[in-house]
């Protein structure tokens, strides 16, 4: 008999069409109810209950009940992690949907990757803060520089908070429309949050896709100006 991780059973969970939609639908890091989800899912909200009940089981999902409803969100960052790299694979093989549409650009540009920015902007933000030695890596790690923590507080981000969290400060997520990394972890969270704060985009309703206006993406360009 094998011994290890069960990746057969990890496979065989995300890989249900009707599981997966229901996972890409949370990548967006929004919580959604059993009804929304079976939407998306595109089957029953009987048949829903069930593929939510097995994702839960396999610590795929969390939920936590307000009112009558009960709202459903993928476990953590590493489950939206591993969820985005497989997209890549995907694209990267080939291995599309059949549908698309006016929003497949917008995606590629910018979107929400459970909680931190992805798309283009998200691996322009990444390589910049790279390039100005803000980040650096170092074996499988990305550190945080005190030229880092200059920017960032400049930034409007308070890194004191980041003590009182369980999460890594920084992480690097695969990019599956580009295939390059991003960044995650607080910083990435933070990062998103303050951008959105200053007014430099949005979230567009119903989607992942985060709307840069002309001056944001100007000014989140213009922080890298020499």
């Amino acid at each position: 008999m094998k011994e290890g991780p069960d990746i057969s059973l990890l496979g065989s969970l995300i890989g249900d069409p009707a599981r997966a939609n229901i996972l890409t639908a949370l990548m967006s890091g929004k919580a959604l109810t059993a009804s929304e989800l079976a939407l998306e899912a595109g089957v029953t909200l009987q048949t829903t209950s069930a593929h939510l009940k097995k994702l839960e089981n396999a610590n795929l999902l969390r939920h936590r009940k307000q009112g009558r409803h009960r709202y459903f969100a993928l476990a953590d960052e590493e489950v939206g992690s591993v969820l985005e790299a497989m997209m890549g694979l995907a694209a990267n093989r080939g291995l599309l949907r059949t549908r698309t549409g006016p929003k497949d650009e917008a995606l590629r540009k910018a979107r929400v990757c459970y909680n931190h920015l992805a798309g283009d902007l998200g691996v322009y933000l990444y390589d910049r803060l790279i390039d100005r030695e803000c980040l650096i890596e170092r074996d499988e790690e990305i550190v945080l520089t005190p030229i880092g923590e200059e920017f960032v507080a400049k930034f409007g981000i308070d890194l004191a908070a980041a003590t009182k969290s369980k999460r890594p400060l920084c992480k690097s997520c695969l990019d599956w429309s580009s295939r390059r990394t991003h960044l995650a972890g607080w910083l990435g969270t933070a990062l998103l949050e303050q951008i959105y704060h200053k007014g430099w985009a949005s979230r567009e309703e119903g989607s992942r896709v985060v709307r840069f206006t002309s001056s944001g993406e100007q000014k989140l360009r213009g922080c890298f100006d020499a």
